[in-house]
């Protein structure tokens, strides 16, 4: 059987050539309409490219609107027609209108609900797995299932060991556990005085003091955390997110980590250091469970790499707390479910993630990039490829009448309010998450928009009252 096969020039990223031939192809006709793809192993044969090559040119001619990939049968040209509410596509238009930067999620792309749906595929035809679905397991997860996902945090550069790891339901669920496994209502817990709202709530819920540390912009001042640990109690635990700080992006420098791991020694507190908003290698500073392993829990999930829905995450911990963690697990849940676990396990051992990893990582550099020229003379916080950016406003504009403003524009966007510990004022400032765009078009719009209004001089006192 003949299979189309493209000619290919000799430079050029592998995947995007492909995708251009794809384009090629069927704008001249020698790809109809309704014509299924060669299947990506074949291709990849033939071309002498990798599997992965070929599906990230098949994902990226999908994101283009080209072809459709339908699952377990293949991918096709995409007629003339409308697509349908059965296929997504990331360039599609912001329902309503509205165009949402107030949410840190991860872009849109369909190999996303592809992957998944090849990996459920698989499961439902092994009978084992299924068995194991429907059945009680371990709080901490099936041993299988961690030693893979310690394998695939490795991979990423947080070096794991599967005995070290608990499986929760997401980033959010690992902080509720911390919480109930190392505090008793009314004690103290210590954060940035600008901190990740799930963190604000969890401790709410908890009944804690949720004390906030000023930092610069090297992170987290731990001089103050010094102080405060002297002249007062120390408290139980202290809330960091070191690569990036939600939601300025400040990373906390190397000479603080080592002090914040050589205080919590000192001090007998322990380190929650969540890793969930994830970024490159590069761009990862030591990880606080490397520097103090006995004192720290490190936080990380899928949601930001993969998908937000799967809700699935690791609780990396010491020896001395796994069991304490198990029960607080049993307590709420008494096991994450083993059926999206294994998802999860297949889909990370796939191509699929890697090339969504590495589209991810492209993605979110040029959405950065976009921004920082569109905001160009403005102060902005944030890092080369993570999904927010810190807009300080400038003097005289006031963050909740510019909010309100966009609202009225259909771009949301949140203020610094839901993130301040304390009574401290909040800033005038805004955190943009660019990764929540549906497409780098609608995240112009917005931006343009933000510019817009930006320009437009502060509105009066007598105007805000």
């Amino acid at each position: 059987m003949t299979i189309w096969v493209p000619q290919l020039p000799s430079e050029g990223v592998r995947y995007r050539v492909i995708a251009d031939a794809i384009a090629l192809a069927i704008q001249t006709g020698e790809l109809a309409a309704g014509q299924k793809l060669p299947p990506q192993r074949q291709l990849a044969d033939r071309l002498g490219v990798t599997v992965g090559t070929v599906t990230r040119a098949y994902a990226e001619a999908e994101r283009q609107g080209r072809v459709v990939a339908r699952v377990g049968s293949g991918t096709y040209v995409r007629g003339n027609e409308a697509p349908s509410g059965q296929y997504f596509l990331a360039s599609r238009p912001a329902e309503d209108g509205i165009i949402d930067l107030s949410l840190s999620l991860p872009p849109p792309h369909p190999l996303r609900a592809a992957s998944l749906g090849r990996v459920l595929q698989e499961i439902a035809v092994e009978e084992p797995l299924l068995q194991r679905a429907v059945e009680y397991q371990s709080d901490r997860g099936v041993p299988e299932h961690r030693e893979r996902l310690a394998a695939w945090m490795t991979e990423l550069g947080m070096p794991a060991e599967a005995e070290s790891l608990l499986v929760t339901q997401g980033g959010q669920h690992g902080i509720s556990l911390a919480l109930q496994a190392l505090t008793r209502p009314g004690e103290r817990i210590a954060a940035d005085v600008l901190t990740y709202p799930g963190l604000i709530s969890a401790a709410s819920q908890a009944h804690l003091k949720l004390l906030g540390v000023p930092m610069d912009e090297h992170g987290m001042d731990v001089d103050a955390l010094a102080r405060l640990c002297a002249q007062q109690q120390p408290p139980r635990l202290v809330y960091v997110t070191p690569d990036q700080n939600n939601p300025t992006g400040t990373p906390l420098s190397e000479s603080r980590r080592e002090r914040l791991a050589a205080l919590a020694y000192r001090h007998d507190f322990w380190i929650v250091e969540d890793g969930v908003q994830y970024l490159p290698a590069v761009e990862r500073g030591t990880p606080l469970y490397r520097l103090a392993p006995e004192r720290t829990l490190f936080i990380f999930s899928t949601s930001k790499v993969l998908a937000g829905g799967l809700r699935i995450g690791t609780l990396l911990a010491p020896a001395m707390l796994r069991e304490r963690l198990g029960t607080a697990l049993r307590a709420q849940s008494w096991m994450v479910p083993p059926l999206m676990v294994e998802a999860v396990c297949r889909w990370v051992a796939s191509d699929d993630s890697r090339v969504l990893l590495d589209w991810l990582i492209e993605e979110l550099g040029a959405r950065q990039r976009l921004a920082r020229e569109r905001l160009v003379g403005y102060s902005l916080g944030g890092r080369a490829h993570g999904n927010n950016l810190w807009l300080p406003l400038p003097e005289g504009q006031r963050s909740a009448i510019l909010t309100a403003a966009l609202a009225q524009r259909n771009v949301l966007v949140s203020s610094a309010e839901p993130f301040c510990v304390g009574s401290e004022p909040a800033p005038q400032a805004l955190r943009l998450c660019l990764s929540a765009a549906v497409s780098r078009e609608a995240l112009t719009q917005a931006l343009d928009t933000l510019v817009e209004l930006l320009a437009e001089p502060p509105a009066a006192p007598w105007q805000t009252l």
